[in-house]
């Protein structure tokens, strides 16, 4: 699947900044891509780029409209279909991770038959995975795992890649979600892959390596999400991490969509240690990342210094205060003779 760039992200009229992290994650890892976005009424989300039109996006050569929202399930609001009919009609491309396929929408695949755009299903992958064997192979993999959803855990291995690759270490970001593969150009949305499938599915994305090289796993969900532990738990025996990350946001008492608490990074290291053990004896915790975004900075450098008293690994914001800390530990695991 190619996605030719440059973009525009639409954005629809998402209730808040999470809804559109698909959207958002590409502009700040790829924004050279981004041209402009495309808002409804009562949108509650800015990518910070400039708002453009159907008509002003065609001249400026855009390519390709992006969906970035995301949201329970995978849908596609009924009032959006007339905005994508119009990229398409004005010969944009139309490129979405949701759940539907658009081609199943009769408005969206007459449109794209007219104009001759594309239609790409980025949660759709027409590889076939095989079911997950735990056999141990050669490399090294470091998964993101979260208390929640939408912590960050694409952002912590994201900039562990870069803040790697800036020490030549070998180090690539493995996508599991539709906003990683905008991203990567590679990958599959394992919440789209079968169940028994899933594991299958990681050995594909994070396969056998150099000894020394790196797979950054993007995580998914959460063990303890009553609606998604099971994509987690998958992921979590298919990427046979010898590392993984521990990712939070401290102002959440409850986890997104459901009432259920949120469990405390303890029983998440506890948790991903008892399971992980199934692919690798070895797993470990290696670092904890939080979004300290809605703290002040003295309030979110006393907490990830508590933090790390607490659990004896690094802790950090990796977009406030960086990963050299979470890489500095990762350096010291090597792969068993």
């Amino acid at each position: 699947m190619v996605i030719d760039p440059p973009y525009l992200i639409f954005l629809g009229d998402v209730p808040d900044a999470l809804a559109a992290k698909t959207g958002l994650g590409i502009v700040d890892w790829r924004p050279e891509w981004c041209i402009g976005q495309l808002r409804l009424d009562g949108c509650q989300a800015d990518a910070g780029i400039p708002d453009l039109s159907i008509e002003a996006a065609a001249k400026a050569g855009v390519k390709t409209m992006v969906v970035g929202a995301a949201n329970a399930g995978g849908v596609l609001p009924a009032h959006w279909i007339a905005t994508i009919v119009a990229a398409l009609d004005a010969g944009i491309s139309v490129a979405t991770g949701l759940h539907v396929r658009l081609a199943s929408i009769p408005e969206i695949r007459d449109a794209a038959a007219r104009s001759g755009a594309k239609l790409h299903d980025v949660r759709f992958s027409d590889q076939r995975f095989d079911t997950g064997k735990g056999v141990k192979r050669p490399g090294l993999r470091c998964l993101t795992v979260g208390t929640d959803c939408s912590v960050g855990k694409k952002y912590t291995a994201l900039a562990l890649e870069r803040e790697m690759r800036s020490r030549g270490m070998k180090a690539d970001f493995r996508a599991t979600g539709q906003t990683g593969v905008f991203i990567s150009g590679r990958g599959a949305a394992i919440d789209a892959v079968a169940a028994d499938f899933i594991s299958g599915a990681v050995e594909w994305i994070a396969p056998a390596a150099e000894p020394d090289h790196w797979d950054l796993v993007e995580g998914q969900g959460s063990l303890f999400h009553p609606s998604f532990a099971g994509v987690s738990l998958g992921l979590l025996h298919g990427a046979q991490a010898d590392a993984f990350v521990v990712c939070h946001e401290p102002t959440r008492t409850t986890m997104r969509g459901v009432k259920h608490a949120l469990p405390s990074i303890r029983e998440v290291i506890d948790m991903t240690i008892a399971c992980g053990r199934l692919t690798n004896p070895a797993i470990a915790c290696t670092g904890i990342a939080v979004n300290t975004q809605k703290l002040g900075e003295t309030e979110a450098k006393v907490l990830l210094d508590g933090l790390s008293q607490e659990y004896g690994v690094p802790a950090t914001d990796p977009i406030r205060f960086g990963v050299k800390a979470l890489v500095d530990r990762l350096e010291t695991i090597h792969a068993p003779a």
